[in-house]
């Protein structure tokens, strides 16, 4: 009967296979560039100037963490109206500056005319691309993406992009929610692992902003 119990076990073998049921079967993982996002805000910009905002996301404790004081260059990619633009540039003083991306060209005359009217000589404007941020090299030694990252089309590949612009010790900083991706959040856990595959490292995880539903996330390039 040694022949029949091998058969059998044989049997029972393929039927729990994976590579046999199909549905276990290993499949290939998701590129982290198609995703989904969220469709990027066109509406009206005052909409981010509500009362209380600096207060309900900590800014000036996100800003200490990020390592912006005088002197620094900073990026405010996704810049939208300027409102974390406008408080940066305040920051780090006029020896420092601000660069305010976004590819929105209502966004970016918004904080030009803006900039102007608040007297910063210290902002540049950019017009991005969804996969370039298009920031000088070696310039740049703190970053956010404040409840941006979301709508981001092409993330590993702009994070990508971004490494040439960050000087040694440079801080890149997320503050988004979490969500599925096209509900105006994404999982925490997907923004660190999009950030690995374009070689950065987490360096902080925080709670204190806004609500239970927000996080902010510091990455450094990995050595």
């Amino acid at each position: 009967m040694s022949w029949y119990r091998l058969l059998l076990a044989a049997l029972v073998f393929c039927h729990n296979s994976p590579s046999v049921q199909g549905a276990s079967a290993p499949t290939a993982h998701q590129s982290p560039d198609t995703r989904k996002t969220s469709t990027p805000y066109r509406g009206d910009l005052s909409i981010f100037e509500s009362a209380g905002r600096a207060e309900r996301l900590q800014i000036d404790r996100v800003m200490d963490i990020l390592g912006i004081g005088p002197g620094k260059n900073v990026a405010d990619i996704g810049a939208g109206s300027g409102w974390f633009t406008v408080r940066a540039a305040k920051r780090v003083t006029g020896s420092g500056r601000v660069y305010a991306v976004d590819i929105n060209p209502d966004a970016i005359r918004y904080i030009e005319e803006r900039s102007q009217k608040e007297q910063l000589q210290n902002v540049k404007v950019i017009l991005g691309h969804e996969d370039d941020p298009l920031l000088p090299a070696n310039q740049i030694d703190s970053v956010l993406l404040l409840k941006t990252y979301h709508e981001v089309a092409k993330p590993v590949v702009l994070l990508r992009n971004l490494r040439a612009s960050l000087r040694p010790g440079a801080k890149v900083g997320v503050i988004d929610r979490n969500g599925n991706g096209e509900n105006h959040g994404v999982a925490r856990e997907v923004v660190i692992r999009e950030a690995a595959s374009a070689g950065y490292e987490l360096r902080g995880s925080y709670d204190f902003v806004k609500d239970d539903m927000d996080y902010f996330l510091v990455f450094g390039p990995k050595p």
